[in-house]
């Protein structure tokens, strides 16, 4: 066997707001006054995706999940950039949002990922996770029954390191004891995930469920069930 662990990214790879981002976003404009339907809230989002680097940069917090206040300010900006799309001008409604996607019940399981962990461990892989995210996530995933699954677990804000940071991915590798070339590393982002994993010699799975990138030259996915089969070739 030439893979030896199969590490994952977690927020929109296994995990994500439920039932979706535009939903929950719609819900809390509603419940302050604001109809906005979901549709229109995915329109903005895939307007905003292509600049979210830059977005972040204006936030002017180059580590938000290394504490509560950066991960404050940080989504704080972004929700009301979010609501300026959107022609909302309300700072409550902006600090609500923030309150709601900061809250761990906000968020579930995809339904691929429990079956794709479970058939991957059977299949005789050891799992990781490599995730930028706050602290919470762990106990998150311990609730969704899913954190004993892994042997090896890198969250930024334990460990004060985040993608696209080669160095997050090369402590895991130390932790797993594993050569990158007998490592794969799932994620949804090319920037974030495929590029700096890949970088290091890891083998690289882009997730793409919402089909943004049908030209990926590394190995895609829409789905999680679709990665065992594909690990058994690598």
């Amino acid at each position: 066997m030439t893979i030896e662990v199969v590490f994952f990214d977690a927020g929109e790879t296994l995990l994500g707001p439920h039932p979706s981002f535009a939903e929950l976003f719609s819900e809390v404009c509603a419940a302050h006054g604001h109809e906005v339907p979901p549709g229109r809230v995915q329109s903005v989002q895939d307007e905003l995706a292509p600049h979210l680097i830059d977005l972040a940069e204006d936030t002017g917090v180059d580590n938000p999940t290394f504490s509560r206040e950066a991960s404050q300010k940080f989504w704080g900006y972004l929700y009301a950039r979010f609501l300026l799309a959107l022609d909302i001008a309300d700072l409550e409604l902006a600090a609500a949002l923030l309150e709601r996607f900061s809250d761990a019940s906000s968020y579930k399981l995809f339904d691929d990922a429990v079956p794709t962990l479970q058939r991957l461990r059977r299949d005789g892989y050891r799992l990781g996770l490599i995730s930028n995210f706050e602290q919470w996530l762990e106990e998150r995933l311990v609730e969704l029954e899913v954190g004993h699954l892994f042997d090896i677990s890198v969250i930024s804000g334990f460990v004060k390191i985040e993608k696209p940071d080669p160095g997050i991915y090369r402590l895991a590798l130390e932790r797993a004891e594993a050569a990158p070339s007998h490592a794969v590393h799932v994620g949804d982002s090319m920037t974030m995930d495929v590029e700096p994993a890949g970088s290091l010699g890891m083998h690289t799975v882009l997730l793409d469920r919402a089909g943004r990138y049908p030209d990926a030259l590394t190995p895609r996915v829409t789905s999680l069930e679709e990665l065992p089969p594909l690990i058994a070739k690598l």
